[in-house]
């Protein structure tokens, strides 16, 4: 399988299992991807979701250059099913990265090495970012005269100071994950060893909250990115309001008044 994917105490865990490979994207791992989000989705048991790869060498260093980027130019004639379906439906490539899916549930990045071109716009998405410390992050494309397609002209200005953002875009240069920390792309490096762990507490923590405020509040800081502010704040009231209709919204109170912890049924 060219990715795991695990449901354990309301958190999914999603594994690029390609390690030979450096987790690189190829058909079928983005096919499964798909599927794996869509899941993730639509389980109302699942709060908050893990994302990382296999192996020690990477997090994942994009598209596969012998596999997808032939089959995609038409070097490569499909041979799986998995092929067959990227060639007929390539948006599925930008829905497996998440650049178009639709997702206000929480995903928390385990970066276990470099992200690298789509690994690294694989990360736009994800709410919060833990690397290790020899993790390297870059957008290599401009080197070879193409374009990082995967929103990284959109995002990576939003993510981090434009500055920053425009030498990464325009050199192709990698940076280190401590440069990733101070421009505020990571939220924070703990030892290689410890970064599931660490992804695992930040998920778990996120998995006690309230599910229809988590992925209120989401909904809302994607909605108003670079909206105006008077825009924004009416559709943050519009989207907030019904989570204080619920019964969540009524246990949480209830359970601080009684001094225990709540219990949160998304409803």
């Amino acid at each position: 399988m060219s990715l795991l994917f695990e449901k354990r105490n309301h958190i999914a865990y999603l594994t690029l299992n390609r390690p030979d490979a450096r987790n690189a994207f190829d058909p079928e791992m983005l096919v499964q991807l798909v599927s794996a989000w869509q899941e993730y989705r639509e389980d109302s048991s699942l709060r908050c979701a893990i994302l990382t790869g296999a192996g020690e060498k990477a997090f994942c260093a994009g598209a596969d250059l012998g596999k997808l980027i032939p089959l995609m130019t038409g070097v490569r004639k499909a041979e799986s099913e998995a092929d067959k379906q990227i060639q007929k439906k390539p948006e599925l490539m930008n829905q497996a990265i998440l650049r178009d899916f639709n997702l206000h549930k929480p995903v928390v990045a385990a970066i276990n090495g470099h992200a690298i071109a789509g690994g690294l716009e694989f990360l736009y998405a994800t709410d919060i970012r833990i690397a290790c410390p020899d993790a390297r992050f870059g957008l290599q494309e401009v080197k070879w005269g193409i374009f990082p397609v995967g929103g990284s002209s959109v995002h990576l200005p939003r993510q981090m100071p434009y500055a920053r953002a425009m030498e990464m875009l325009l050199t192709g240069e990698l940076i280190t994950a401590r440069e990733a920390l101070e421009f505020g792309l990571i939220n924070r490096i703990v030892p290689r060893g410890e970064v599931m762990v660490e992804a695992e507490k930040t998920a778990a923590l996120i998995a006690r909250n309230g599910p229809l405020a988590v992925a209120a509040i989401k909904q809302a800081v994607q909605a108003n990115m670079g909206v105006p502010i008077k825009e924004a704040l009416a559709r943050e009231m519009e989207i907030a309001m019904p989570v204080f209709m619920t019964r969540d919204a009524q246990e949480g109170p209830r359970a601080f008044k009684e001094k225990r912890e709540p219990v949160f049924k998304g409803e």
